[in-house]
């Protein structure tokens, strides 16, 4: 109570001084009457918390003060070609508000441009959410005349490079880190290095016929500041967040090309977007964003204990996987301490189809049950892996329900590429019925407790202009997909309530519409250590500080083998090893001795700790600048520090320690450290690849 006391005392007293501005006797003055020195050099209007403070000039520019210059931050660009972004300010007000977010104070602006289109600017900021400004603009068509508008523009900023004098000495490297939520092709890092010459676009919508959506957020920081872009809105938009770095420094903004054209006195509305700074890297702002969303009700749910059990999959064995090697291996698993057992791509007789495969399951369901039994007999939990919203051109499904396709404003169908397939529209209710009529089969009837909802398909769909829905907008299947999977999720915890709905949307970077429709979250075909990582940091974020967020197939990983890349950072243990006998000639994931010893081992690890059930610290380490790349976990008051370099040596703070000795142990080689305690927590370390240590309190 105390804490919350002194917080809201501190608000109130920026909320006081917000109000200082200077010059508001040029109110109303046109901004080109003013001289450029007296437009850059007076601030017409000011608002600011403890950590952000955001100024306006008499032309509507602004600045975020001590990080970005004077610049026209919205704009309306028309069909003509012109681009409209300098309106002399003729009305500001402010005002309290209370509201899903907590309270805050808004500051409101209004000003007019020489084309005679009103601007309407609301930005505020809250007491929960230091340094993140919340933005509506309106524009208004004040002429007689019809306006053709082509693009709309926000938040368009500009960070220079960190002074010389901030960089620590020999600190090299590159001038800015990234974190960006599109979705790629081909799979790139989320959180990238920026050198000048880098340029990514960011469109939220699709980036190629089934890899798209994403996170609408865009954050670049540099060692001292970080700025952050995107819109709160409750479904997805396909909008551009580009994010562009040369000499003088970063540019970014949300914008997005529209067709519309206001009437005379029409209003035209942009999406709700925010600019956020920060120190440190991008996890604040996407764990403040997850926190922001809740409070509109966007959540993710709470992980029954189930999500938190360590994972064995069949596709080890891939496509040709039988349900002999399957129940050969299910021995091997329970006896490594594993928990999970899931049956993956294989076993269906087509994709759309979603019966069992008969060269396989003879006695169809009557054998898919007994596999579910076999499962459960090892004191396995049995899950199935399965691809909604794909159908092979061969399959019934299409054959007796061609009506379920979504198709593109020329009438084609949109293709898949792994499985060479075509997308279901999910926002037609035949498709709906069809899902959730598996999913009774699938946990209802089968007895499976968890799905494994694949394919890089699902994060994002195209536009559906299929005549035989009735959409009232083709965007309609874009903004209802989060429903579809809602309506997925729904009816599984339903039949089970400990049910575990694992999404894998195979590289792509996660829609966060869609997080609150499954429980686990997987690292996604990852392809390197610092993909599992960079995923972890940023779905822990996402999702929650204790997500159930899953290494995916340590095989994937650096070398096949690197358990403490999902270990340190509180991730789930998940591996498809082959056991005792792999039939495919190459590409063997065969459990040989040795690896077994070292897969023992860490999976009594994992067990011992469940680190995942902790409070992962993402803020304590910026995971671009830190040398070494540091991940902590909290847990049963003990501090769980992983460390990460191809080769280190020197001293390592271990920062978040509460006051008081701790005694640190590196737990992966059972050796003690010494204890540690004081201003410093300092330790000297050497090592290659990676360092977990465990700070118990003394």
């Amino acid at each position: 109570m105390k804490q919350h006391r002194t917080s809201r005392r501190r608000f109130l007293q920026w909320a006081a001084s917000a109000g200082v501005a200077s010059g508001s006797a040029l109110l109303g003055t046109p901004a080109q009457a003013l001289p450029q020195r007296s437009r850059a050099a007076a601030p017409m209007a000011v608002l600011s918390d403890e950590r952000l403070q955001i100024e306006f000039d008499a032309g509507m520019r602004s600045r975020i003060s001590h990080l970005t210059t004077w610049a026209a931050a919205e704009s309306l660009e028309l069909k003509d070609g012109r681009r409209v972004d300098q309106f002399a300010l003729r009305e500001q007000s402010r005002q309290r508000v209370e509201g899903p977010f907590g309270p805050g104070l808004q500051l409101r602006l209004v000003g007019v441009s020489d084309s005679h289109i009103e601007k309407s600017l609301e930005v505020s900021l809250f007491e929960r959410y230091p340094g993140f400004a919340l933005y509506r603009v309106s524009y208004r068509n004040l002429t007689p005349q019809p306006l053709a508008i082509r693009r709309w523009t926000c938040a368009s900023l500009h960070l220079p490079p960190a002074s010389a004098h901030d960089a620590p000495p020999g600190s090299g490297g590159p001038p800015f880190w990234s974190y960006c939520g599109s979705t790629h092709a081909d799979r790139r890092d989320w959180v990238q290095a920026v050198r000048p010459g880098f340029q990514q676009p960011n469109f939220m919508g699709m980036e190629a016929s089934d890899y798209g959506g994403g996170t609408p957020i865009v954050d670049v920081w540099r060692r001292d500041r970080g700025l952050a872009v995107g819109h709160l809105e409750l479904t997805p938009l396909q909008v551009w967040l580009p994010l562009r770095c040369d000499a003088s420094g970063v540019a970014l903004s949300i914008t997005q090309p529209i067709e519309r054209v206001l009437g005379s006195g029409e209003r035209f509305d942009t999406p709700q977007t925010f600019i956020a700074t920060h120190s440190g890297d991008y996890f604040c702002v996407l764990d403040a964003y997850r926190r922001l969303m809740a409070d509109r009700g966007v959540a993710s749910p709470q992980p029954p204990p189930a999500a938190y059990e360590p994972i064995w999959c069949a596709w080890g064995y891939e496509r040709d996987c039988t349900v002999q090697l399957i129940t050969d291996t299910l021995p091997k698993v329970h006896d490594l301490g594993l928990r999970w057992a899931v049956i993956d791509d294989g076993w269906q007789s087509n994709v759309g189809d979603w019966n069992p495969n008969r060269d396989k399951y003879p006695r169809a369901d009557a054998d898919m049950r007994q596999l579910v039994q076999s499962i459960r007999s090892q004191d396995l939990k049995p899950r199935l892996w399965w691809a909604p919203l794909a159908a092979a051109p061969g399959s019934d499904l299409l054959h007796d329900h061609t009506d379920l396709l979504l198709l593109d404003r020329d009438g084609a169908v949109q293709n898949i590429s792994w499985w060479n397939c075509f997308y279901l529209c999910p926002a037609y209710d035949a498709t709906i019925d069809y899902t959730l009529g598996l999913v009774r089969k699938f946990i209802g009837e089968w007895g499976y407790a968890g799905l494994k909802i694949d394919g890089q398909h699902l994060n994002g769909v195209a536009p559906c202009f299929n005549p035989a829905h009735r959409h009232a907008r083709p965007e309609e299947s874009v903004e209802k997909l989060q429903d579809f999977f809602q309506a997925i999720y729904q009816t599984a915890v339903r039949l089970n309530p400990d049910a575990v709905v694992e999404l894998c949307p195979c590289g792509t970077t996660y829609s966060f519409f869609n997080m609150r429709s499954f429980n686990q979250a997987p690292a996604s075909d990852p392809e390197s250590s610092w993909q599992v990582r960079l995923k972890g940091k940023t779905l822990k974020a996402l999702m929650g500080p204790s997500a159930a967020f899953a290494g995916d197939h340590v095989e994937l990983s650096d070398g096949g083998d690197d358990f403490a890349s999902t270990v340190g950072i509180g991730g789930i243990i998940s591996t498809k090893f082959t056991w005792p006998r792999d039939p495919k000639p190459k590409d063997s994931f065969l459990l040989t001795s040795a690896r077994e010893t070292l897969w023992r081992k860490w999976i009594a690890l994992y067990n011992e700790r469940r680190l995942p059930q902790g409070i992962y610290r993402g803020e304590l380490y910026d995971i671009g600048f830190d040398k070494p790349e540091t991940h902590v976990v909290e847990k049963d008051g003990r501090f769980y520090y992983a460390f990460y370099a191809h080769e280190f040596s020197g001293p390592v703070t271990l920062r978040g320690l509460r006051a008081g000795r701790y005694r640190v142990r590196d737990y992966f080689n059972d050796r003690d450290l010494g204890d540690i305690g004081g201003p410093r927590n300092s330790l000297a370390l050497a090592f290659r690849g990676a360092l977990l240590l465990e700070a118990i309190p003394v």
